[in-house]
C-alpha cells in the first residue's frame, strides 16, 4: 500500500513541477494532429519502456500524458484509442523481461523456490519474442478497430 501511495505522490510531483506537461507537449508536437501516428508511438514506446520499467509505475506516470494527448486531439471517441495503445503497449511489452511486470517477478520467485530457477536472460530470450509478436498483432488491431471500422 505504501508503494502505491509513494508512486502516486511521485506522479503528482512530476505533474506539479511541469515535467509531465513538457513531456505531453513534446509528444503532441512530434505527432501533431496525426492520431494514428500518436497511437502507434504510444503503443510501441510503451512496449519498449515497459520492458525495462515495471508496467505499473510506467502507466501511472504516462496516464497524465495520455490524458493531455486525448484532450489535445479533441477528446473525441476516436482519440480514446490512445488509452488502448497505452494499455496494450504497457501490458504486452511488460512480458519482454523479468522486470517488465510484477507477475514476472512472482513467477521467477516461485520457479526458484520449486528448484527450477529461470535466469533473467532465459526469461528475456522467450519473453522478448512473445512481447514483439503480441504488440505486432495489436498494431493492426488498433488500426482496424479504431480507424478503419470506427
Amino acid at each position: 500500500m505504501a508503494f502505491f501511495a509513494g508512486l502516486f505522490v511521485m506522479v503528482g510531483a512530476l505533474v506539479n513541477t511541469g515535467v509531465i506537461g513538457e513531456l505531453s507537449d513534446a509528444i503532441a508536437g512530434a505527432v501533431e494532429d496525426r492520431l494514428l501516428l500518436a497511437s502507434m508511438v504510444i503503443l510501441w514506446g510503451s512496449a519498449i519502456l515497459s520492458a525495462v520499467v515495471d508496467n505499473i509505475p510506467y502507466v501511472a506516470t504516462m496516464s497524465p500524458v495520455v490524458a493531455d494527448l486525448v484532450h489535445a486531439n479533441g477528446n473525441t471517441p476516436q482519440s480514446h484509442v490512445l488509452w488502448w495503445a497505452l494499455a496494450l503497449g504497457a501490458d504486452l511489452g511488460g512480458n519482454a523481461t523479468a522486470i517488465g511486470a510484477s507477475a514476472n517477478v512472482v513467477v521467477l520467485g516461485l520457479a526458484e523456490r520449486a528448484g527450477r530457477p529461470i535466469t533473467f536472460w532465459d526469461f528475456t530470450k522467450y519473453g522478448l519474442v512473445v512481447a514483439v509478436v503480441t504488440v505486432a498483432v495489436s498494431t493492426p488491431y488498433l488500426w482496424l478497430r479504431c480507424f478503419v471500422f470506427a
